[in-house]
């Protein structure tokens, strides 16, 4: 049987949060911050505070908003992060200065990537320190200029409501991503007289944001060259990335692909844009996309793509990617278009925007302006069947297969629960077995691809999404490095489900070195013995339970989910010799797919299908 340590409840009040506005209008910088994020519409924000925004942190406590006390700011960052993935709204995280702001550049970074609306507010030394190598000083916008959509630093309180207006205007249009507004310490401290200001609505003066012009409406010219192009495709794919999530377009990008019965591919940052159940759903597509949504884009005589960027996960070796198809490319960001595939119509604007133009084109075509695909469909078809996912199943005395855990975790919950993910194995495998049939329910690190940041991910969706299910999946590599973020879901009950997948190694790591190294395992091995992760999870308030058997795995799901006051943890002890399937190698064409050994006698010796 699994085992479930022992606990005692601990008897812990809910953080208490005031629900009003400052009653009086701010006098000095500080009390015109927090005046400014309520204006905004913050209800919760995430941080830690410090010497350099400690003057801050006063009037927060007649705030509306709640304040989030973690404990570690990469955690605040990822909470950030979570929190925007779930809501749709910005998320907003408050640090100290120097070693505070270097710890959520790799929050930001990943924010960057992935394209993550994002405030966040730093702390720095008083303005006549800046410069002088003063305690806890660093050059934060400096050191944050690459990993930013914009950064500010203040230098004037009465710039302070405006500037916060800009940035939460920035962060959320166009390209979203994440904004960084350095305070010094002197204009927010009310002792300082450098701080007094006098208070106005942040949205009753204009923005000073020359050049900041962000294009929406996608040109109609090139909507009607593209839906035109649609129509002449015999073999077309519609490749959705996650800028489709982003631009709150999954319900017209289901439309038009009803409307042009062409197949669709979700990639790794996609998945929920278009139901998995949905009979025109192929998966994801890259270097651990399944066979056929790998070879039907790389068949393609038209790539659709959709807010999505071209990753070099997704192409695999550029000189071999979809060498017959032409390019149709939407972004919001120009700066995509042509960045990587040369396009034949590349459209800036809003992908809702344009997809709505390309459904009201096509339907004045008609059907009968669309190109016979019939062939096409079955030959997508033939690869579903021939090439599924697979694995082979736990012989008895074998450790946990992890396909076999989520697919577990899949059924033993609902459709709509958010699910949030670590990096590496584990990541890939809940993105292929786990079922995705509503938008905004996966939560993960695509581009920078961060260790660490399933666990406060999920403690920020919750906190966005109180009365939805929300799991984190984690490997035991990713869980050792902000587990501690289960203390803050207890103290600050938030409580989340955490399935921890534990083989003992840095798993995608160990399967490179496994399939490319000669199996020299440098530097992989974790430990079988410690920690012991059921003490760890009870030490932190939560539940720890251990599955070590088949058996135990549903029954251990079915506990954790009626356990509603904490949170769970539970460590399925899998097979470190399982890797992830398909894999297009690194350096390798996608009609180099590797698949499961039980399907690889059905390739010929091309990649291509028998």
């Amino acid at each position: 049987m699994f085992s479930a340590g022992s606990f005692h409840p601990l008897h812990l009040r809910p953080r208490s949060w005031n629900s009003r506005l400052m009653s009086t209008n701010p006098t000095n910088g500080g009390e015109a911050l927090v005046r400014a994020l309520e204006c905004e519409g913050v209800e919760v924000m995430f941080g830690l505070p410090g010497g350099a925004i400690l003057p801050v942190y006063d009037p927060i406590i007649d705030s509306s908003i709640r304040h989030v006390l973690v404990r570690h700011e990469q955690g605040a960052g990822h909470m950030a992060e979570g929190y925007a993935h779930a809501t749709g709204k910005p998320g907003v995280c408050m640090v100290t200065s120097g070693p505070a702001a270097t710890n959520v550049v790799t929050p930001l970074a990943d924010a960057m990537l992935d394209s993550v609306p994002m405030v966040c507010i730093t702390g720095q030394v008083p303005l006549a320190a800046i410069g002088t190598d003063a305690f806890q000083e660093c050059d934060t916008t400096g050191i944050t200029m690459a990993v930013t959509k914009h950064n500010f630093l203040v230098t004037d309180p009465q710039d302070i409501p405006r500037i916060i207006h800009e940035a939460f205007h920035i962060a959320t249009t166009g390209r979203p991503g994440p904004v960084l507004v350095d305070i010094p310490k002197d204009i927010v401290d009310p002792v300082n007289p450098r701080s007094a200001m006098t208070w106005y609505e942040p949205d009753s003066v204009p923005m000073e944001l020359p050049g900041y012009h962000p294009q929406t409406d996608g040109d109609p010219a090139l909507i009607q060259e593209a839906a035109e192009l649609i129509a002449h495709a015999e073999r077309p794919v519609l490749y959705v990335g996650g800028g489709i999530l982003k631009a709150r377009a999954a319900e017209p990008l289901l439309e038009l692909a009803e409307l042009l019965a062409i197949p669709v591919v979700t990639t790794l940052m996609a998945r929920g844009a278009f139901p998995d159940s949905h009979e025109l759903c192929l998966g994801m597509p890259g270097m651990h996309g399944n066979y056929t949504a790998v070879t039907a884009m790389q068949r393609a005589d038209l790539l659709v793509s959709l807010g999505a960027r071209f990753d070099d996960r997704v192409t695999g070796r550029l000189d071999g990617f979809a060498p017959d198809a032409k390019i149709i490319h939407v972004d919001i960001d120009p700066a995509e278009l042509g960045k990587v595939r040369q396009y034949n119509v590349g459209i800036q604007g809003d992908c809702k925007v344009v997809i709505e133009g390309l459904v009201d084109i096509t339907k004045k075509l008609g059907p009968g302006a669309q190109a016979d695909r019939s062939a096409w469909r079955s030959t997508v078809s033939g690869w579903q069947e021939k090439f599924p996912l697979t694995y082979e199943q736990s012989l008895p005395g074998d450790k946990l297969k992890p396909q076999f855990v989520m697919e577990q975790l899949r059924d033993g919950n609902p459709d709509d629960t958010i699910l949030c993910s670590g990096v590496g194995q584990h990541q890939m495998h809940a993105s292929q077995f786990w079922r995705f049939d509503h938008p905004y329910t996966w939560i993960n690190s695509g581009g920078l691809g961060t260790m660490g940041f399933s666990i406060p991910a999920a403690i920020g969706a919750k906190a966005g999404m109180p009365d939805r299910r929300v799991w984190a999946v984690d490997g035991d590599g990713n869980f050792q490095m902000t587990a501690q973020e289960l203390v803050t879901a207890t103290v600050e009950d938030i409580p989340i489900k955490v399935a921890l997948f534990n083989n003992s190694y840095l798993g995608m790591v160990r399967q490179w070195q496994e399939m490319f190294y000669d199996e020299r395992f440098s530097e992989v091995h974790l430990s079988d013995h410690v920690p012991d992760y059921v003490k760890w999870a009870e030490s932190m308030g939560a539940v720890g339970i251990r599955v070590e058997s088949p058996e135990e795995v549903a029954p251990a799901i079915a506990k954790a989910n009626e356990i509603n006051d904490r949170s769970v943890v539970i460590e399925f002890v899998t097979d470190a010799r399982e890797n992830v399937f398909p894999m297009v190698p690194a350096g390798a064409t996608n009609s180099d797919v590797v698949v499961d050994p039980s399907q690889q006698h059905l390739l010929d010796g091309t990649g291509g299908d028998s």
